[in-house]
């Protein structure tokens, strides 16, 4: 299945493996073809990532990603003699309506798979479609956690897989006191904050210490919250800004940091939704030395990484766009779909749901990530520092990879819950203590 001796594993996921893998067994693999699914000349992939609105800076490259990842594969020889068929879908940013695409991508397209969202919110939207017609659905952005759908693959990164190992750096090697925690209003900040709150309490971190606060998609006047972030700061203690601000309000919010003149050495920013997409819009002098983690960087030196590269600018047409952290969770995800397809030996989505746990594909830091059984990959984290030419100088990063953490080890209604799909358990919030699985509700 995978090399478990290169994890990071955290305390939770190793109890899955010590507790429930006792009374967990891979099922046999489904091997009934369906007559539908191989009835059409073509296997369709939906892609669902807004193209227009807020979130178009950040999700018309995934879109984009996507096309290059199927006719690549279409160049190889499709998927079970099958050629693959892109049907993309604007659904505009506009969040509801991620719901009503992905119905029509299911219902009247007939796709096999789904590669899409951005944002928490439109994963959530998405969510109940996803599972009431039992489809496939692949996320690549990291998220809040709280979270494992039988439908769903995280391939962006738990909170365990960034916004935590973030903090740690700030803290450990900064040695940062004082935190802002500022982000865009909606789920994934405010699950996040939640969690990050409840840990840095744990860490010792009194409440005047954490200051919190959220702006609706699109902000653009930040020069008071810039000022009150600026006062929090000048109390003699080292101050850091933990920010999931997403979308294009990043561009308003650097350009008034470097109008304030906040400097990354009186205020570092560490942000989880800044990458060299978005910093190919903005003037970067001023954001020198201010942080991201992510788990991939376009800096990062492997031959994987180089030829990635390469493809993506001849596919585009321009040698000066970038690549991000989105766009190699979108490769490891496709990836991983092609081989559980192979696998399989159909699209079927449960017998692809069952075959794509424990599957492997190369990422693009030079090493392997795997399917865990609750859904969520493992990833290396990467903390990189803004350089004057968009990109990112990687200053830390774990030793191996990190296994993603459904549920929260520091929130009291997660703590005992794990993720695992394989049969019999097949659930993902089993509660440890009462042995029971919950159920989804999300």
């Amino acid at each position: 299945m995978f090399d478990c001796s290169i994890l990071i594993f955290s305390e939770k996921i190793m109890k899955l493996y010590k507790d429930i893998t006792k009374i967990a067994m891979v099922a046999s693999l489904a091997t009934a073809i369906s007559g539908p699914t191989f009835a059409a000349d073509t296997i369709k992939v939906g892609i669902l990532h807004s193209l227009s609105g807020t979130m178009a800076i950040s999700e018309t490259t995934l879109k984009d990603t996507m096309l290059m990842l199927i006719e690549d594969q279409n160049n190889k020889g499709g998927v079970l003699g099958k050629q693959l068929e892109a049907v993309v879908v604007d659904p505009a940013s506009n969040w509801p309506l991620f719901a009503e695409k992905a119905r029509g991508l299911i219902e009247k397209d007939n796709v096999d798979a789904i590669f899409g969202s951005w944002t928490s919110v439109s994963r959530k939207s998405v969510l109940p479609v996803i599972e009431e017609l039992n489809s496939v659905f692949f996320y690549p952005v990291q998220y809040e956690g709280e979270e494992s759908s039988k439908n769903v693959f995280y391939t962006g990164a738990a909170p365990n897989q960034q916004a935590i190992p973030a903090v740690d750096y700030l803290m450990n090697d900064i040695g940062v006191e004082r935190w802002v925690l500022a982000g865009t209003d909606y789920v994934y900040p405010r699950t996040t904050n939640k969690i990050l709150k409840a840990y840095l309490k744990a860490k010792g971190v009194a409440d005047s210490d954490i200051m919190i606060n959220y702006t609706p998609f699109g902000h653009s006047d930040w020069q008071t919250i810039v000022s009150d972030i600026k006062s929090f700061g000048s109390e003699g203690k080292q101050t850091a800004v933990v920010s999931t601000i997403n979308g294009d309000a990043n561009v308003p919010f650097y350009k008034e940091l470097g109008n304030q003149g906040i400097d990354a050495s009186d205020i570092p920013v560490v942000a989880f939704s800044v990458g060299e997409e978005e910093l190919s819009g903005l003037d970067t002098a001023p954001l020198v030395g201010h942080l991201a983690a992510w788990n991939y960087f376009m800096s990062v030196d492997a031959e994987s990484n180089y030829e990635f590269i390469d493809k993506w600018t001849a596919f585009i047409g321009d040698d000066e766009r970038v690549t991000n952290d989105p766009m190699e969770a979108h490769y490891i995800g496709f990836n991983m779909w092609v081989k559980a397809v192979e696998k399989a030996g159909t699209t079927d989505a449960d017998a692809v749901q069952e075959a794509i746990i424990g599957i492997t594909t190369p990422n693009l830091s030079g090493g392997v990530s795997a399917m865990m059984p609750n859904h969520h990959i493992t990833k290396p984290v990467l903390i990189g520092e803004i350089q004057d030419d968009g990109q990112f100088d990687i200053i830390w990063e774990t030793s191996g990879l990190v296994a993603g953490d459904a549920w929260s080890d520091f929130l009291p209604g997660s703590k005992d819950l794990i993720a695992d799909w394989r049969k019999p358990l097949s659930c993902g919030n089993y509660n440890v203590k009462t042995a029971k699985c919950s159920g989804q509700n999300y």
